[in-house]
């Protein structure tokens, strides 16, 4: 059986100073050092009026769910919806389905949730007329922005700016526009390299008007196997991870290089896995040496979602830096998933502990907002290049202020550290009971997977979790994965594995049968 895991009460934490943390070019460092080992504690995070556990009173989906989604599929694709949820009666980790069924959310939206339902933080926000203002009318940012446009982008997006990476850009709402916006800037930046200039030649302007060299050059991204980047045409024919995204959809022939598939746990096989990460950067050294089509960039997700939560280690992170620069390649690193502080630091590369920073940093998901960040050479060498009606969202935005306000004031970095580990212990103890159902546990923060024995069997615990309470999802062949909250804390672990548990142990019955 899994061990009970003691819960804290959480105290909310005075403000720390915002720059005598760290003596970094960064607008706040203190959402950043909530990171270290040092200063991390056992806490737990009080929402009022969260239910204290889950409440299954039907089969999930039950009978409204079922009607709805017979209702929804008259007019729209849904077989893809797991639950119908009310959103008034949801809060904190929990969410209340359409028959009133309480479930403890861990996909959360698929990781796009950063302080569960219903927060008071952002409720209390969403009552101003600041919020009000930006909710009768949406600006076109790049025409026409509010006047205090340049301050909330300091204290937003640049409070919490990658070291290195101090311009920004925001797009529509998507990883894909994000990553998609990153290939255009970096390529622009490598054909100006190329040309020793930014100014076009008339052969150059009427040419791409046709899809025709040189103005549409042959450029490639050069992507990693079981990569997902999202699907726009661009980050498309980057994306490796199911042929289901990609099948009739035409592509560029754009490269891929193997990703290391490593064993776990990861400090159990160090030596193999050192031998697997040396293929691999080879692989990419060889792809950039020799590739017919130049590669301008490489993209890279910090843990390789969609793909099965694949992890690799800092050093072949390190290593891949060091390839890009070396020769001239753009690195971007596509935090779409991972950042905002579901790895238990705010970036998941910051735990590379790179010589160089990135080029750039894709975000979305978490952060609300979308678009990347980048180092000062990349920005588009003329207007319009990079643009839309949009140019982001000032309503998301605040709500971007509201969570990194509350990450910072309520330590929250501190609890997905403490969660994850306690996750991860609880984890490894299944793994001894359940070791057919229980394998390949890995994890960063609350950023955590494990393996089933096969996709059936991961389908089918998926249901039996969803039976016991627990709202989950899949990811690679025969992953489950978990995409809480950044308020996911100890009691909600321990409710998580109890479940967990009860979920195996059905499974295991049913197997015997």
């Amino acid at each position: 059986m899994v061990r009970a895991l003691a819960v804290h009460t959480f105290t909310v934490l005075p403000r720390a100073n915002l720059h005598s943390v760290y003596p970094f070019p960064l607008l706040s460092r203190s959402i950043h050092a909530q990171a270290s080992p040092k200063v991390a504690s056992d806490v737990d995070v009080v929402i009022p009026g969260e239910p204290k556990k889950v409440n299954v009173l039907t089969a999930v989906p039950g009978p409204r769910s079922k009607a709805l989604l017979a209702e929804m599929h008259a007019i729209q694709e849904s077989r893809s919806v797991a639950v119908f949820w009310e959103m008034a009666k949801s809060k904190g980790n929990y969410i209340v389905d359409a028959d009133g069924n309480t479930l403890l959310d861990i996909i959360g939206h698929i990781g796009s949730l950063p302080l569960g339902y219903n927060h008071p933080n952002m409720l209390a926000a969403a009552k101003s007329d600041e919020w009000a203002a930006h909710l009768a009318q949406r600006p076109a940012l790049g025409l026409c922005p509010p006047t205090d446009w340049p301050d909330k982008l300091r204290d937003t997006f640049l409070k919490v700016a990658p070291a290195g990476c101090d311009q920004v850009f925001t797009s529509c709402g998507c990883g894909a526009s994000a990553n998609e916006n990153a290939f255009k800037a970096a390529f622009i930046r490598y054909r100006n390299l190329q040309r020793g200039t930014d100014a076009f030649s008339e052969i150059e302007l009427s040419s791409c008007l046709k899809n025709e060299a040189p103005g549409s050059p042959d450029l490639a991204i050069l992507s990693f196997k079981n990569g997902f980047h999202g699907r726009t045409l661009g980050t498309l024919s980057a994306t490796r991870s199911k042929a289901i995204h990609k099948v009739d959809i035409p592509a560029f022939h754009w490269p891929q290089a193997p990703f290391p598939q490593m064993r776990y746990p990861l400090e159990e096989h160090t030596v193999e896995n050192r031998v697997e990460e040396d293929r691999c950067l080879t692989a990419v050294e060889e792809i950039l040496d020799k590739n017919a089509m130049p590669v301008a960039a490489v993209i890279v997700e910090p843990i390789l979602a969609e793909g099965g939560d694949l992890h690799a280690s800092p050093y072949f992170f390190r290593q891949l830096r060091k390839i890009t620069e070396n020769r001239g390649v753009a690195m971007i690193v596509d935090e779409v998933q991972t950042g905002c502080g579901a790895t238990g630091t705010f970036w998941a590369h910051e735990q590379w502990n790179l010589e160089s920073p990135p080029d750039f940093v894709t975000f979305a998901k978490k952060m609300q907002a979308s678009g990347f960040y980048s180092r000062p050479e990349f920005r588009a060498s003329h207007p319009f290049r990079l643009y839309n009606t949009w140019m982001g969202d000032p309503l998301r935005m605040l709500q971007l202020g509201v969570v990194l306000d509350t990450i910072e004031k309520d330590r929250l970095l501190n609890v997905v550290q403490t969660a994850g580990s306690s996750i991860m212990t609880g984890l490894h103890e299944m793994r001894t009971e359940f070791p057919d159902q229980v394998k390949n546990i890995r994890g960063s923060g609350t950023f955590v997977a494990f393996d089933a024995a096969n996709a059936t069997e991961r389908d089918s615990l998926l249901d039996e979790l969803r039976q016991h309470g627990a709202h989950m999802g899949g990811c690679g062949d025969r992953s489950i994965r978990m995409r809480p909250s950044l308020i996911f804390s100890r009691r909600h672990t321990a409710e998580f594995l109890s479940i967990l548990e009860k979920a195996l142990i059905g499974r295991q019955k049913a197997m015997s049968i």
